[in-house]
């Protein structure tokens, strides 16, 4: 998967399924994409916060892209919108750490972030920047996929469900690899009494969430080929 800033709890349900997690960092970045964007709650409604870039550009690779420096600002954001979360104070620590991190290049830089959050959350998943599996660098899309995993030595691969269309079941199990897809259940918690808004920032979950809570959200999620029917977890 590309690298997201703080992404929603389906990212690190993928993260908890598999026992290496390769940061794509090795292809070209994405405007407007959910790369360095993300929304958590504030105000009681879903709000957009940007890390910024500098220079950045979709004729850039990942791994060429250098952060900005308004991390200042999403920190003061985080605490207005959070402040009165329950587990505020053990929570903004953490971010206290991982915003600032003196690392100027995005892929590193977003990395540290999710093996941090992934620590924090009991995860021992093995992180690798796929730009250091070595492979055909010409190759594209599930070619490239495919050669990342026969380098790994993989047998199984598991990609968001919005990933579907995008492989061929057929081309991964002729080279003995299942390909999986994560299909998140919709997940509730209690956020501030106001109506509930879903998919957030995985910062909307661990403040509203203790470990524990959000480890059993990390469980509701069905592994598929093809679409299932959505079921839900709610936490009282």
């Amino acid at each position: 998967m590309q690298p997201y800033v703080f992404p929603y709890i389906g990212y690190f349900q993928m993260i908890r399924d598999v026992d290496v997690f390769v940061v794509f960092d090795d292809v070209n970045f994405r405007k407007r994409s959910w790369i360095n964007r993300n929304r958590i709650l504030l105000n009681n409604d879903a709000h957009l916060f940007t890390l910024n870039l500098s220079e950045a550009s979709s004729s850039k690779r990942i791994n060429e892209i250098v952060i900005g420096d308004n991390q200042p600002t999403l920190l003061k954001t985080f605490r207005q919108a959070y402040s009165r979360a329950p587990y505020f104070e053990q929570v903004m620590p953490l971010l206290e750490t991982l915003l600032p991190y003196p690392e100027p290049r995005l892929h590193l830089y977003l990395m540290h972030q999710l093996e941090s959050i992934a620590r924090y959350l009991g995860l021992h998943t093995r992180f690798i920047l796929s730009s250091s599996v070595k492979k055909d660098n010409s190759l594209k899309g599930q070619e490239k996929i495919l050669a990342i995993c026969e380098a790994l030595g993989a047998d199984s691969y598991t990609n968001a469900i919005g990933g579907q269309h995008l492989y061929s079941e057929e081309e991964f199990a002729s080279q003995g690899i299942d390909l999986k897809f994560i299909k998140s259940h919709e997940i509730r918690y209690r956020q501030f009494g106001a109506e509930f808004v879903s998919w957030l920032s995985i910062v909307d979950v661990l403040m509203f969430n203790s470990v524990s809570d959000i480890r059993r959200f990390l469980d509701a999620y069905d592994l598929i080929s093809a679409e299932a029917p959505e079921a839900a977890i709610t936490v009282p």
